[in-house]
């Protein structure tokens, strides 16, 4: 019998029981680094380690899902030294990371790059970011080809 399936229910934060919306506040302590372990931010939270192990694998912030989008973007540039150089600094510049990256042999002057880049800490939408992508020097086109 195969894994079964996992369910993902929306429920308003006003309903949830205590040790979940406390769990909740726990890891925000911890990934913004106002709690350094695990027990300094259960006792500034006024939960136990037992409830925030349980429930912390389990418990995320709704805009935290929604941010991590993957997308594949295919570029072509022209063939000259420091193009690709300059568009994986303005990827990273605006907070994207870039996952892979493969680049075509150039031919007639252009090559063809594609790139998967995790948006989830970009600096401004995925529009602006291609419209400025499109906008620099050596970046001939630039598309989003997939999403994930």
């Amino acid at each position: 019998m195969g894994k079964q399936e996992e369910l993902f229910y929306l429920i308003r934060a006003d309903i949830l029981p205590e040790s979940i919306s406390k769990t909740l506040e726990a890891k925000k302590l911890l990934d913004s680094g106002e709690a350094e372990t695990v027990n300094e931010a259960v006792e500034r939270v006024g939960l136990s380690r037992s409830a925030y192990y349980k429930y912390k694998d389990s418990i995320f912030p709704f805009n935290s899902m929604m941010r991590e989008v993957i997308i594949t973007v295919s570029l072509n540039l022209e063939h000259r030294a420091g193009i690709l150089s300059e568009v994986l600094k303005f990827v990273a510049e605006r907070g994207g990371n870039i996952l892979t990256i493969n680049q075509t042999i150039p031919l007639q002057g252009l090559a063809n790059v594609a790139m998967s880049i995790d948006t989830g800490n970009l600096s401004l939408s995925t529009t602006d970011f291609l419209d400025e992508l499109n906008a620099m020097h050596g970046v001939k086109r630039a598309v989003i080809v997939g999403r994930g």
